[in-house]
């Protein structure tokens, strides 16, 4: 087994302000794209949400807003090819379920937050949206967005919370659970079973305080 990734928390900032489809002209305009999800999320995903209520939301979130294929298949980097077709569709759906569960309860201390967009540029496959957020506690972290196109607006391919990528921190605990278990790529599966059983089977996580 390996420890829980150090990335949660600031996906958990990610994932709380996401919200689904593209609305009006957001779907043309990446910036009015990100103030939706941000905004919305903000006030969809707070910490009066129940556990099981915000897991329900965040499935159709991930699904609708993220690249999930383009981000799991990142994440996997080089082992991709070391698993067989079975293993590989496993992996993608155990991924968006491990994702959304472990984050799921670290939710509700982002509810509320101030939320703005501050700026854009484009970048080698799409646009870069920069915003911020303000918590409670009057800290304010930096969420940078890189946005690729797709058929109904836009999709989220990476997301950079106080410069600090989600896929690549995901890429590097992926890898370090495989060499930590004899550089076996299926040992990553297991792990992520093992932890969405864990995650089924324990009490309600009390919400964080602000």
């Amino acid at each position: 087994m390996t420890r829980r990734f150090p990335i949660l928390g600031a996906i958990a900032i990610v994932l709380g302000l996401v919200t689904a489809a593209p609305r009006g002209d957001a779907a043309v305009d990446p910036r009015a794209f990100v103030a939706d999800l941000g905004n919305e999320g903000i006030q969809t995903l707070g910490p009066q949400v129940t556990t099981q209520e915000r897991v329900s939301r965040l499935y159709k979130l991930f699904e609708g807003d993220f690249d999930v294929s383009g981000i799991g298949r990142f994440a996997i980097g080089r082992y991709w090819e070391a698993f067989s077709l079975e293993q590989q569709q496993e992996f993608q759906r155990l991924f968006q379920d491990y994702t959304v569960h472990a984050y799921a309860d670290k939710l509700g201390k982002f509810g509320g937050a101030q939320f703005k967009v501050t700026g854009s540029e484009p970048s080698a496959d799409g646009v870069v949206v920069h915003s911020e957020v303000i918590r409670a506690d009057g800290h304010p972290v930096q969420i940078d967005w890189h946005l690729i196109s797709a058929s109904d607006g836009y999709k989220v391919s990476d997301v950079y919370v106080d410069q600090v990528s989600m896929k690549i921190s995901q890429r590097d605990e992926f890898a370090k659970i495989i060499q930590n278990n004899g550089g076996q790529p299926a040992a990553l599966l297991a792990v992520m079973r093992q932890q969405l059983r864990d995650k089924d089977t324990a009490p309600p996580t009390p919400l964080p305080a602000l």
